[in-house]
């Protein structure tokens, strides 16, 4: 599926998706290459493989082989650690920030890629999957590197927008509204 299908898929029910597809995947205040990393990283964590599909074929056309491994390297690590560090944070038990996490994370040092625009999809993804110890570490990263609160508010709108439009063919292959 291409990104133009993608968004012709997109029921009128949802159409302010659509709309806002198109407007924030041309926000000013990202790079192309911050643009649709965080839309392949956002696609890959909200796991609609029409979604995947559309956005890969257009980030592959628009990225650098290196950047489009690291933001799927994002993706994947945030999986990870998303789950784990907002495991602990809400069990709310100092005791357990002390065992360490024994998990291999070596991709958040190793990607390749600028490592502002790492963090920066790392932070996307970590909105979507909700890990409030990951959002603040990934953001005071990117702020202290110099990215500004509107460039991290324009990749919060594309997670934001990604995963509403996942959501969507989600329900609409479960249960298509007429």
């Amino acid at each position: 599926m291409t990104f133009e299908e993608l968004s012709e898929r997109i029921p009128d029910y949802a159409k302010d998706l659509r709309v806002n597809l198109g407007n924030v995947m041309q926000q000013a205040e990202l790079t192309e290459q911050q643009r649709w990393g965080t839309a392949l990283a956002c696609a890959m964590a909200c796991h609609n493989m029409d979604v995947i599909e559309a956005v890969h074929g257009e980030a592959v056309q628009r990225m650098p082989p290196v950047a489009l491994n690291a933001a799927k390297t994002a993706a994947a690590i945030m999986g990870l650690n998303n789950i784990y560090y907002r495991f602990q944070h809400l069990v709310g038990k100092e005791s357990y920030r002390q065992i360490p996490a024994r998990l291999r994370m070596q991709g958040i040092r190793t990607h390749g890629a600028d490592p502002v625009d790492f963090e920066l999809w790392c932070l996307a993804v970590s909105a979507i999957n909700g890990c409030e110890s990951c959002i603040a570490s990934h953001e005071a990263v990117v702020t202290e590197k110099g990215l500004t609160e509107e460039q991290v508010v324009a990749a919060v709108r594309i997670a934001a927008t990604i995963h509403a439009i996942a959501s969507v063919m989600d329900t609409e292959t479960a249960a298509p509204v007429s």
